[in-house]
């Protein structure tokens, strides 16, 4: 089976549709692209089912290159058989091409090494096939040579049997079934301090291979890590013993029971230490997978979360000792003001801070503010909600998160973006837009900085970095960018731009006042055609001379989509205008086939074009709920058993879902009660961002722990 067969059959995709993706992305099209502007040539796959394919391509791809290394290695040792060969091409995964090459694969010194170079090769072989009834230690008398170092017949035998060992535990069928033996009867068990706060579930655990959650690997994974944990495989010795001699005793003879002897070496010596590091490496991949992939979900929601528009947001960045920090920016995030007052302990001046924040909400027009949930965000909020409370101005306020923002603050994106303000200020100012667009703001700090994994700084990275940087290019290409407004580190992320093409593309901007038209890209140093065919539909200019120029639509599409306009009896000008209410209903009676065909694209194109020029630049996230702006505080006191409240999901684990009450605890929502029905993983039912309906289960003040459920409320 060849690859494009291979991904078709484990996808679910049709031939066609694999092929022509394959070739898209060969061709150094990007993700993005190819969902949204290649929907003929692939079948109208979407952007998670083309990263899903082109993860999968890149594994089997490696697995071929990494297959063909180890047939090169074989042949040039002389040793590749036919049947061997075949062996390695069926191979499936990577595990069973490196079983296979196990006994061909250059070794450090072992005892079976040594024993080979003792010449002793033969005499193992001659007790293997076990086809004489000789006893295997008068067989040995013959190889004592004592300038080889075989002093003794007992020598001997012991390197014979430390042969048979390694080649038992070097055998790929071998190997294979001890994995399923492990798979179905082993046991993790783990021991530890049962005073240790972190740890203390896992001072004396256990729990089956085939059925440990992943969140539970990570932490053992973690504990051992600090050396806080110790853990092992537990599987039946005997059991594994007796896999082996089935494989290897053919006689029951001498000769067979010395086999059996060195099947019990083999599996305490070097299978057991070898498949329980093996079964530890597995375990956390998979655990690493399962963590990655919630991980990019949560993020992709997180970005997605709707935008507060139009309005003119005051960041509030609390502390104690050092003083509120507050910035004020306008509707496109212009800082307008910054300052820092002192309502909170020790300093207190609080009739001194409310008369500079009244004077900032005055002179702004502000209409809402957004508080840092860190240090002081308490007393903060509640500052905030008296102020709104007392002047009687049509306020309101919201705590975000402001993980990532003291990262975000120190970095060098950040001193080149603000050089004029320091660290403190930088967060103010960066706690304003998470509120204002938490697309735009938080594409520029490292995602695992933003609190929504778990475990994420124990995750591969490469692997980690690879999933969360797909999540964000798929965000804000499906979002859109303005040419005009956007940071370089939000332009870094449209695809076809990178990093440096982005920053010349402000250059260009800042030298040129601003871009007109999207053909102006191809002045831009480094923008090529490839880059701008890749990056033209994901960048808007709104109020461009060319309507289409602040759509969706790609420019090589606007001869399509002025036909269609002329055919159903409109004109350019009418794009963005109440006009083209008919629109839809004109070209259904026209035939979208045939006007596709005349247009010279396909269906689902001319449906994209339609759906953009009936709504130009529309942006996904004005589909979701508005995020929730509260006027007063509440206090985890203030929480009782039975209450039923609205909060916001921020954050999304194995084991249930973290939300945001407005009490400055998040509660947790266990797997078990957010919902009535059986519920495998908690992303079926809530995502971040949701806003839902909880009720207080218990609240635990000393730990500080909210328990909540969403039974009965659904």
């Amino acid at each position: 089976m060849n690859l494009i067969e291979q991904l078709s059959r484990e996808l679910s995709l049709r031939v066609s549709q694999v092929q022509a993706a394959v070739d898209l992305i060969d061709a150094g099209n990007t993700i993005p692209f190819i969902a949204r502007y290649r929907k003929e040539m692939t079948g109208s796959l979407d952007d998670a089912q083309l990263r899903d394919l082109d993860d999968r391509l890149t594994y089997l791809r490696n697995l071929d290159k990494r297959r063909q290394e180890i047939l090169s290695s074989i042949e040039e040792q002389g040793k590749l058989t036919p049947e061997l060969s075949a062996a390695i091409a069926a191979a499936g995964t990577l595990a069973e091409v490196e079983d296979l090459y196990r006994p061909y694969k250059q070794k450090r010194k072992t005892r079976a090494s040594v024993a080979r170079e003792k010449g002793l090769a033969p005499l193992a072989e001659a007790i293997r096939a076990q086809n004489t009834l000789a006893e295997p230690l008068k067989m040995a008398q013959e190889y004592v040579d004592t300038e080889k170092g075989v002093e003794t017949p007992e020598a001997a035998l012991g390197g014979a049997l430390d042969i048979i060992a390694e080649e038992l535990s070097d055998d790929a069928a071998i190997r294979g079934q001890l994995r399923q033996l492990i798979r179905e009867q082993g046991v993790i068990s783990v021991t530890g301090d049962p005073e240790s706060a972190t740890y203390a579930m896992y001072a004396n655990f256990s729990e089956a291979v085939g059925r440990i959650a992943p969140h539970r690997v990570l932490a053992i994974n973690r504990g051992v890590k600090e050396g806080a944990l110790k853990a092992s495989l537990q599987l039946d010795g005997d059991r594994a013993v007796a896999l082996l001699c089935r494989h290897a005793v053919t006689a029951k003879n001498p000769c067979g029971r010395a086999v059996a002897e060195a099947a019990a070496d083999s599996w305490k010596r070097l299978l057991a230490p070898s498949l329980e590091n093996e079964t530890f490496s597995d375990l956390f991949e998979a655990a690493s997978e399962q963590a990655i992939k919630v991980f990019g979900e949560n993020l992709h929601h997180l970005l997605m979360q709707p935008p507060v528009k139009g309005r003119v947001v005051l960041g509030l960045d609390p502390a104690y000792r050092t003083g509120c920090k507050i910035a004020v920016v306008d509707e496109t995030g212009k800082v307008l003001d910054t300052t820092v007052i002192y309502p909170t302990p020790p300093q207190n001046k609080v009739a001194e801070a409310k008369k500079i924040l009244l004077k900032l909400i005055e002179k702004h027009g502000v209409s809402v503010i957004s508080i840092g949930n860190g240090t002081a965000s308490r007393e903060s909020e509640q500052f905030v909600a008296d102020l709104i409370r007392e002047s009687g101005l049509s306020l309101s306020y919201m705590v975000v998160s402001e993980a990532g923002a003291s990262v975000y603050s120190a970095s060098k994106l950040a001193s080149e973006e603000f050089p004029q303000f320091d660290v403190s200020l930088r967060s103010a100012v960066s706690i304003a837009r998470r509120l204002q667009d938490p697309l735009a703001e938080l594409v520029k700090i490292d995602p695992k900085a933003i609190g929504i994994g778990q475990y994420q700084h124990d995750m591969p990275k490469a692997r980690l970095d690879s999933t969360l940087s797909g999540v964000v290019e798929s965000c804000v290409n499906s979002v859109g960018v303005d040419l005009n407004t956007a940071s370089f580190s939000l332009l870094g992320h449209v695809a076809g731009i990178n990093a440096a093409v982005a920053k010349n593309v402000v250059a260009y901007r800042e030298e040129n006042g601003g871009f007109t038209a999207r053909s102006q890209l191809l002045k831009v140093p480094k923008l090529g055609k490839k880059a701008y065919e890749q990056c033209a539909g994901f960048l808007r200019i709104p109020g461009a001379k060319n309507p289409l120029d602040a759509t969706a639509v790609h420019p090589e599409s606007y001869k399509a989509a002025s036909l269609l306009l002329e055919r159903c009896g409109f004109r350019l000008a009418d794009v963005g205008t109440e006009a083209l209410s008919t629109l839809p209903q004109r070209a259904k009676d026209q035939g979208l086939e045939r006007l596709a065909e005349e247009a010279g694209i396909g269906v689902p194109t001319l449906r994209d074009i339609l759906d953009e020029l009936m709504k130009p630049g529309r942006d996904p996230r004005d589909q979701l709920p508005p995020p929730i702006l509260r006027t007063d505080v509440m206090k985890m006191e203030d929480l009782k058993p039975e209450m039923i409240l609205t909060g916001t999901v921020r954050n999304v684990l194995d084991f249930g879902a973290f939300v945001d009450i407005g009490v400055h605890e998040d509660g947790l929502v266990h797997i078990s009660q957010l919902s009535e029905r059986f519920v495998k993983h908690p992303s079926q039912v809530v995502k971040v961002g949701d806003v839902v309906k909880v009720k207080v289960l218990d609240v635990d003040l000393k730990r500080g722990r909210i328990s909540l459920t969403m039974k009965g409320l659904e």
